[in-house]
């Protein structure tokens, strides 16, 4: 089925990572932040052409013609795709080459090339490639008792080019780059610090890896291989060792683009795409040094004059005259009242983690019920669980081994979980588990009493500290019994529980988001108060894109706040005039998801983990919870106001055009909303 006025998620998706390149171009940004937008682009257009390009290939392999909902051909989206990515690579080398380096340059941090060494230099630098680099190096040749060589996705590669001098004949080889190795080698040269890409120094030394032979040519070049799982859980005993197995496959994946240097001669480019299987529109060609995502090592020099100025999260004020060692005082804030949280400005670790490792050593918990999507490599939630395990506690972890790109971790997580005693499952066939949920049963005076916590991002302490999230702590008895049914139906067998104060995917958060939409059109054409607000990551389902725009045509203001794909057009006469998208980058990954309901004037808010796609709708456990707390709404739409209005810096999109506005029509700078946030909470 086709959609009118639909926007592609693949184009949508490239112009989030062009907003993304528009802060590593912007020359007010500190520099070292700059360099950090640099390695985010790449690393998002690394997974962009992992998954997304990825299956596109599948269904061109697969003859697959049809239009998709917006109307576009794989064959044309194909092309549009290469068009634009090769657009965003020049951008993206133009803004390191011409404008950061020599920013950095100035600053006293410089990137060299082996002729701009000095003798001490040099003498550094070959002493560690005789010591550390060499030994590592493996050169596979390509002859007729050489097949080409397995080259893994995403590592950086020398071709190198060899001239037998005995009999004159040319043979091709390959030299991987070592990944455990630092990528830029760091020395010094009168107070600069400077840093020599290793390829560099293997490259000046590529005479040592082929001794008797004739260096004819090197170049740098990189693959990315197809890295989406296809895993058939109906046809699976064991889904923990089905993942492991296809993890391993994963590996092997073809090929989807190939990056090498720009100025290779053209056969040479030619022979190595032929070998890979890679067309021309996804050959992109790039001046080294390729993979830029190295540069988050460089983005991480403490130089505090080139970064953001330095920040640190506070306590939420409900918790912050709780004694952390009084496990009995934390749990009585709870019971308090609700306590709204709002990450990273509000530490993560005082209430979330202090919250879970709390009941882990109270002796009064007798269980704690845990949802893992994502979780840092040191998790203290980990720890927490299993302490609360070896300590006799009735534990459950739900873990979602099906976590893109963090499938390894989160086998091992559960393989640990296990070994410690804890009950872990995962999930519903067929349906990832990304709700964000916690539950902690006490036994205390007046009978059991139970505690939770709901939230928009992952149990990770590391990434709490970067991405903008929102959560709950609750001891209220209607949302309790609801995580204990939603846990129930996620560990064994309840699909027709019935909620309270939860919108819980596949089964009511669709068709309850649709019903409160309805309800804001019902109340338009009564000349009642309606609007609609949501703050989300992403919107591309096409029944509420077409939903929204039936919202609009009745009247009802829409405003969103779009982090990343947005398939709505906006400002459209007739259709969409009544809608604002408008999107937010900058020093926080915006993570929250917000949906705000006018009501006739009965403010309804909800928050939860899920965005208005179809995979969060339609294949996934998500959840939303109704904030009832009157001073929780009142923060709630400040943060929403704060992102939407024309005082703050941000991208307003019109049609299918992005423009940026962080200037007002004075010339003066507009508001940062990160800023903004960290001073409110200071």
């Amino acid at each position: 089925m086709k959609f009118k006025n639909i926007t592609d998620r693949e184009l949508s998706w490239l112009s989030f990572d062009q907003r993304v390149l528009e802060l590593a171009e912007d020359q007010s940004v500190p520099l070292l932040e700059r360099v950090r937008f640099l390695a985010i682009f790449s690393s998002n257009l690394d997974e962009f052409f992992m998954v997304r390009v990825a299956t596109l290939m599948s269904k061109l392999e697969n003859n697959i013609t049809d239009a998709n909902v917006a109307g576009i051909t794989p064959q044309d989206l194909m092309q549009e795709i290469s068009t634009r990515t090769k657009a965003l690579v020049e951008r993206q080398s133009n803004a390191f080459h011409e404008d950061i380096v020599l920013g950095l340059k100035k600053a006293g941090i410089e990137f060299v090339h082996w002729d701009d060494l000095i003798e001490n230099e040099l003498t550094y630098v070959t002493k560690l490639f005789q010591d550390r680099i060499f030994p590592v190096l493996t050169p596979l040749a390509v002859d007729p008792s050489h097949p080409f060589p397995y080259i893994s996705g995403l590592s950086l590669n020398l071709a190198v080019i060899v001239k037998n001098p005995k009999t004159n004949e040319e043979f091709f080889a390959r030299v991987k780059v070592p990944e455990i190795l630092p990528r830029f080698i760091a020395t010094s040269k009168n107070g600069t610090s400077r840093f020599l890409p290793i390829e560099d120094l293997i490259s000046i030394h590529l005479q040592e890896l082929f001794p008797g032979m004739i260096i004819q040519d090197h170049y740098t070049f990189r693959i990315t291989r197809n890295q989406d799982i296809d895993l058939d859980e109906d046809e699976s005993e064991d889904i923990l060792l089905s993942l492991e197995q296809e993890l391993a496959r994963r590996r092997f994946g073809p090929p989807v683009r190939l990056e090498i240097e720009k100025g290779v001669d053209a056969k040479l480019v030619e022979k190595l795409a032929d070998e890979l299987g890679i067309n021309e529109e996804n050959i992109i060609h790039a001046p080294a040094p390729l993979d830029l995502t190295a540069l988050n090592k460089i983005a991480d020099l403490g130089v505090s004059a080139l970064k953001f100025d330095r920040f640190r999260s506070h306590t939420a004020k409900a918790l912050a005259e709780v004694d952390p060692e009084d496990s009995d005082l934390f749990f009585s804030a709870i019971r308090q009242g609700e306590i709204l949280l709002h990450h990273p400005y509000e530490s993560f670790t005082s209430s979330v983690v202090h919250f879970l490792q709390s009941a882990a050593q109270d002796p009064h918990v007798l269980a704690i019920k845990q949802t893992l999507y994502r979780t840092s490599g040191d998790s203290p939630i980990i720890e927490a669980l299993i302490e609360a395990a070896e300590a006799g506690k009735q534990v459950l972890a739900v873990i979602e081994i099906r976590a893109r790109f963090d499938e390894q971790a989160n086998v091992r997580w559960a393989r640990k979980l296990e070994a410690a005693g804890v009950h872990v499952v995962y999930g519903l066939m067929g349906l990832k588990t990304h709700a964000k949920l916690s539950l902690v049963v006490r036994d205390e005076p007046q009978g059991l009493r139970r505690y939770c916590h709901l939230g928009t991002g992952n149990y990770n302490p590391k990434t709490a500290r970067m991405y903008e999230d929102l959560g709950i702590l609750s001891a209220d008895l209607e949302l309790t019994e609801d995580l204990t049914k939603l846990f129930n139906q996620l560990s064994g067998f309840a699909p027709q529980s019935i909620y309270s104060r939860l919108l819980v995917a596949p089964r009511t958060l669709r068709s309850g988001i649709t019903e409160r939409i309805d309800r804001e059109i019902k109340f338009a054409k009564a000349g009642k108060p309606a609007g609609i607000q949501f703050k989300l990551n992403s919107i591309l389902d096409e029944t509420f894109v077409t939903k929204l725009y039936e919202a609009s045509q009745a009247g009802v203001k829409v405003d969103l706040l779009i982090r990343g794909i947005c398939a709505v057009q906006p400002g459209i006469a007739g259709l969409s005039e009544n809608i604002t998208v408008k999107s937010v980058l900058g020093r926080f990954l915006e993570h929250s998801r917000i949906f705000h309901f006018i009501n006739g004037g009965d403010d309804e808010y909800w928050i939860g983990s899920a965005d208005l796609m179809g995979r969060n709708l339609d294949r996934r456990v998500e959840s939303l919870v109704r904030i009832d707390k009157k001073d929780h709404h009142e923060r709630l739409q400040w943060i929403i106001d704060l992102g939407l209005s024309g005082e703050t810096a941000s991208w307003k999109l019109t049609g299918t055009e992005w423009v940026r506005s962080s200037i007002d029509s004075e010339g003066n700078s507009l508001r940062d909303l990160h800023t903004t946030m960290i001073n409110h909470y200071a």
